[in-house]
């Protein structure tokens, strides 16, 4: 069949036992005008046959096979890197479902702005029809997918974020409920008339969307072929479109990391735990703790959902297959663990080259090469005055790779989760641990996470940048809704829920100092965490939480000052009576649907951060 051919529905392969997935693979065929149309099976084989054909068309180089065995880089278009939140969007039938932290477009209308750049827009090219699950095969959490899509390197890509293939297409049986996913970089190589032109190595299309149908469960994308924009099973399906299926079902889609912790006397712990980017995440997913005896192992990186087992209790997958980490960054001295994840069988986009055919980026070594070629392929050195990897260049891979993943990561029906965290980048305010007082009051705390965004000097507290949850981009409905069915969540579990706590890696000293060393020596507060739990350890009540006491801090084998370890739990109550206000104005913003549960807190705290202020005014 020539590429200018369009495959005729004789053609279309009809492999699934579902007839609605048959009838929709038919459908997109017929609408995007595809030269040929490929079931993808997941095999190693298929995977290795598109890296080939990628390698020939310049999308991806083989990278050295003696350093980086059965890898690859990718190089994408300078105007695709990453995800365009200003063209993502929730289609929800009424705009006041989507809520103000979203962009809103009616599902008739947006398809029929869909509609016209999806029709023809696979001409010339191959449709590749992959079928996935999220999270383990026949797990009491899992849920399915098909995604369509006509970029190779998304199907490569989500053969490693996926369980993908034949082994998932078993379950798509007719009583399944599954996600349709269309994806396409809109380039077709044939025009309506019969013209062709020549593929490119990156291909997209400068119009972009990455939207989402809530009550119809569906995503399109179109025009990017980047990370989040394409793999959709990842934030498309596995947040915004999860979140819905959660609040509706009654369970948790969360943008989590999730681990075991087992101290030096064997008892285990499972932490989920909601960092916003550049907070920590990966490290706490993959931290190999300074503390003797102590294990951390690796269940998620980055997505989590918790669904109440038969036990009453919450219990939690990590729904991916594979990491989709940031690079830049990512070390042998920050975080080890990864880095031996991605020794081999990783793809690798938009990081530099080293003359030896490795790769590289800010942050991997302390000694930089004197020679690469930059993520746009052009030569660099440490001279030069562009960064040689983009800032959010990545690399993909499955999780099985990492050393430190845990033997449950893949248990059907989830692990119990005995905790969640939370943890922003908070130079001031925030002691380095704290647990809430009660759900409600751990849901405020997730609901008022924020990172510092500029320097303490612009305000008592900086100007904050919201987060709540982790889950600012990310909640397929209102927020304010969201918060709402945490709440719910929280009286359907009782006192079978997790207890709550919020941690802070990354409080300063009046001179800009980090008071608290980070990386591995976090496990420092996850051991306090863990005593909480045992009810071995007591607390100090303070309105904002309970906070330890400094002598249960184990501070064997690191230096912090007693000065230090003051400021690292010091509760300034002006400063946090600001930071009230603020709070207020922030949920002003998200209107009558804000639940009176998170005024309730906030009027508690306030009220005893006052109290405090009197008290010590007294004194």
């Amino acid at each position: 069949m020539s590429e200018t051919s369009i495959v005729s529905p004789a053609d279309i392969p009809q492999r699934s036992e579902n007839p609605e997935i048959n009838a929709w693979v038919a459908s997109i065929a017929e609408l995007t005008k595809p030269a040929k149309v490929v079931w993808c099976d997941g095999s190693q084989a298929e995977f290795d046959r598109l890296a080939e054909e990628m390698v020939a068309a310049g999308t991806l180089i083989k990278l050295n096979e003696e350093k980086r065995p059965g890898s690859y880089l990718a190089r994408s278009n300078p105007a695709d890197v990453a995800r365009v939140e200003s063209r993502t969007f929730i289609c929800s039938e009424r705009e006041e479902d989507a809520g103000p932290t979203n962009n809103w477009r009616a599902p008739a209308e947006m398809k029929a702005e869909l509609n016209p750049l999806l029709d023809g827009s696979m001409r010339g090219r191959t449709m590749y029809v992959v079928p996935f699950a999220m999270g383990p095969l026949g797990g009491a959490i899992t849920q399915y997918g098909v995604e369509i899509t006509d970029s190779p390197y998304v199907v490569a890509s989500m053969a490693l974020m996926t369980r993908a293939g034949d082994e998932a297409l078993k379950y798509l049986t007719p009583d399944t409920q599954w996600v349709p996913a269309l994806h396409t970089v809109g380039y077709p190589l044939v025009d309506a008339d019969g013209n062709t032109r020549e593929d490119v190595a990156w291909p997209h299309n400068e119009t972009k969307y990455i939207a989402h149908f809530p009550e119809t469960r569906e995503i399109i994308s179109y025009g990017s072929g980047y990370g989040g924009n394409a793999l959709l099973g990842k934030k498309c399906f596995a947040l915004r479109i999860a979140s819905v299926m959660a609040r509706d079902e009654m369970w948790m889609a969360e943008h989590m990391l999730l681990i075991k912790v087992t101290s030096p006397d064997g008892v285990s712990r499972n932490i989920a735990a909601g960092f916003p980017s550049a907070c920590g995440k990966t490290n706490l997913a993959m931290m190999r703790p300074k503390l003797p005896g102590w294990k951390v192992e690796t269940l998620g990186d980055d997505i989590v959902w918790m669904r109440t087992g038969k036990d009453g209790r919450l219990h939690a997958i990590n729904p991916e297959f594979g990491f989709f980490g940031v690079a830049p960054g990512t070390g042998f001295s920050t975080n080890p663990v990864a880095m031996e994840s991605i020794e081999k069988n990783t793809i690798f986009t938009n990081v530099a080259l080293t003359d030896d055919g490795d790769v590289w980026w800010e942050g991997m070594t302390k000694e930089v090469p004197e020679h690469l070629i930059d993520w746009l392929g052009n030569d660099w050195t440490p001279e030069s005055e562009t960064p040689a990897a983009h800032p959010n260049a990545r690399f993909c891979v499955r999780a099985e790779q990492c050393p430190s993943i845990s033997a449950d990561w893949q248990e059907a029906d989830g692990v119990p989760v005995d905790a969640i965290l939370f943890g922003g980048r908070r130079a001031s305010n925030v002691p380095l641990v704290m647990e809430s007082k009660s759900w409600e009051h751990g849901a405020f705390m997730g609901a008022t996470l924020a990172s510092e965004q500029t320097a303490a000097a612009e305000g008592p507290v900086g100007k904050l940048r919201r987060d709540p949850f982790a889950m600012q981009p990310f909640a397929g409905y209102h927020m304010a809704d969201y918060w709402g069915h945490w709440l719910k969540m929280g009286e359907k579990l009782g006192d079978k829920a997790p207890r709550i706590f919020q941690v802070n890696w990354f409080r300063k000293d009046e001179d800009g100092k980090y008071l608290w060393p980070g990386f591995g020596e976090n496990i420092r507060a996850v051991q306090w965490i863990m005593d909480r739990l045992a009810g071995t350890v007591d607390a100090v009540d303070e309105p904002i939480g309970y906070l330890p006491k400094i002598d249960d801090i184990n501070l064997e084998g690191i230096e912090v000052s007693e000065r230090d370890m003051e400021k690292l739990f010091d509760v300034p109550a002006r400063a946090w009576l600001v930071e009230m206000d603020v709070t207020s104005e922030y949920f002003d913003e998200l209107g009558e649907k804000l639940p009176e549960a998170f005024r309730t807190e906030l009027a508690r705290v306030d009220a005893e951060l006052k109290d405090k202020l009197k008290d010590n005014a007294e004194v």
